[in-house]
C-alpha cells in the first residue's frame, strides 16, 4: 500500500492475520506503530484428523497460537482465534484432492489466499468494523488514478505476488502488505529489536496441511482409500511398468517411478481416463503454448487484443516473455517466446508487466 494511504489513519482499524511466524509479527508491529487501531487474529483452518498427525510444528499448532498471542501482548493489541475449518475443507482441501485425482498439480496457497484470507477474513473484518486486513506477505499495493495495482516485493527472493494474483480491486483497496518494502533480513532485525519470541523462528517450506511433504499419503488418509494401479507407457503406448496410482505423479517428475530403463524418463502426461502415466525423454517436456481457465485481470480492464507480457508457470519459475490472448468463457491463451519445461495443469500461470502483476489463471489440460 502506498505511503499516503498507510499514513491516512484517521479512524482506521486493521485486523492482522497472525500465523505465529516472524513475518506476520513484524507486519502487525509496523501497522500498530503507524497508529492504527489493531487486533491480531489467527485463522484456525484444520484439526489433527485432516493431516493425520499432531499439529505441533504446523501453522495451526498450539505453539504458533501462543507465539502470536505473545507478540500481540508485546505490541499491546488484542488477539483472537477464529475458526474456519469447514470453509478450509470446502474451499481448499477438497479442491486440492480433486485436482490430483484429475491429473493436475494444484497450488493450495492460492486458493487459501483467495477464499480464506481475503474473503472469509475480510468479511470478518467488516463484521467487526475493521476497514483493513493486514498479512505478512511480501508484496506491494499501489493506487494509481483510482485503480489498485499489485506489485512485486522489494526483496525479489521473498516475493509472494505470484500467490496473490486473484485479488480484486475491493480486496486490494482494503489490504496492507507492510513487508513489501523490506528484505527478510530487515524484517528479522525489526523482530529482534522488538524482542519478539518469533524473531528467530524458522520458516515452513511445506503445504501447511501436508507438513511432512507426502501429499499422496495425506490424500489416501483423507479419502480412506487406495488408488488403482495402472500402466506406465511411453509416447507410443508401449507398456513400461506399473504405476502406484495417478495421484502419486506430476508432470516433469523423474524420481520415484520405480521402473528399469536404459535412459532417464520423466512424466510427460497423466491420462486419467485410461489410468495411464505417460513417460518421455526430458526434451519432450518443453512446450510454448497452453490455455488457462478462471482468468482474472486485476484492474478489470481485460485486454481486447493480444498483448505482450511475461509469465510464470509455477512459484519458483523465472518469468519468461510471452504473448497473452484472451479467449471466451473465462479462458486465455499464453504463448511463450521460447519453449518452457513441464507446463503443468493445476498450477497457476501469473502474468507480469515489469513489477506489476497483471493477473493470471489455472493451467488446463487442453
Amino acid at each position: 500500500m502506498s505511503e499516503s494511504v498507510l499514513n491516512n489513519k484517521s479512524n482506521k482499524k486493521a485486523l492482522i492475520a497472525m500465523s505465529g511466524g516472524v513475518d506476520s509479527s513484524v507486519a502487525a508491529a509496523l501497522i500498530a506503530d503507524r497508529g492504527y487501531d489493531c487486533m491480531g487474529c489467527t485463522m484456525r483452518l484444520y484439526e489433527n484428523d485432516v493431516i493425520g498427525e499432531d499439529l505441533f510444528g504446523t501453522c495451526c499448532s498450539l505453539n504458533d497460537t501462543q507465539d502470536a498471542r505473545a507478540v500481540c501482548e508485546k505490541i499491546g493489541i488484542p488477539y483472537n482465534i477464529y475458526h474456519y475449518e469447514a470453509e478450509f475443507r470446502e474451499k481448499v482441501i477438497e479442491p486440492f484432492i480433486c485436482s490430483y485425482e484429475n491429473g493436475e498439480t494444484p497450488n493450495p496457497c492460492i486458493r487459501c489466499n483467495r477464499y480464506l484470507k481475503f474473503d472469509s477474513l475480510y468479511n470478518k473484518a467488516k463484521e467487526l468494523g475493521y476497514e483493513y486486513i493486514v498479512t505478512g506477505h511480501y508484496a506491494r499495493i499501489e493506487e494509481r488514478d483510482g485503480k489498485y495495482y499489485l506489485l512485486k516485493a522489494k526483496d525479489l527472493n521473498k516475493d509472494q505476488s505470484y500467490v496473490l494474483y486473484d485479488l480484486t480491486q475491493e480486496q486490494l483497496a482494503h489490504t496492507f502488505f507492510p513487508l513489501g518494502e523490506y528484505t527478510k533480513n530487515e524484517v528479522r532485525a525489526i523482530a529482534e529489536k522488538k524482542q519478539f519470541v518469533t524473531s528467530h523462528k524458522s520458516e515452513s517450506q511445506d503445504i501447511c496441511f501436508v507438513p511432512d511433504g507426502d501429499y499422496a499419503a495425506m490424500i489416501r488418509r483423507y479419502r480412506d482409500k487406495e488408488y488403482e494401479k495402472g500402466d506406465f507407457v511411453d509416447t507410443e503406448g508401449n507398456v513400461l511398468g506399473t504405476h502406484e496410482g495417478i495421484i502419486n505423479y506430476t508432470i516433469g517428475q523423474r524420481r520415484g517411478l520405480g521402473i528399469p530403463a536404459d535412459r532417464r524418463l520423466y512424466v510427460k502426461q497423466l491420462d486419467v481416463k485410461n489410468n495411464r502415466v505417460i513417460l518421455a525423454d526430458n526434451k519432450d517436456l518443453f512446450e510454448k503454448e497452453f490455455i488457462i481457465r478462471d482468468f482474472h485481470w486485476i484492474t478489470g480492464d481485460v485486454p481486447a487484443e493480444p498483448m505482450r507480457c511475461s509469465a510464470k508457470i509455477r512459484y519458483r519459475h523465472k518469468e519468461q516473455p510471452a504473448t497473452l490472448e484472451v479467449l471466451s468463457d473465462g479462458k486465455a491463451k499464453i504463448t511463450f517466446d521460447e519453449p518452457q519445461r513441464a507446463i503443468t495443469a493445476g498450477q497457476s500461470a501469473v502474468l507480469y508487466d515489469g513489477d506489476i502483476v497483471l493477473g493470471g489463471g489455472i493451467i488446463t489440460n487442453e
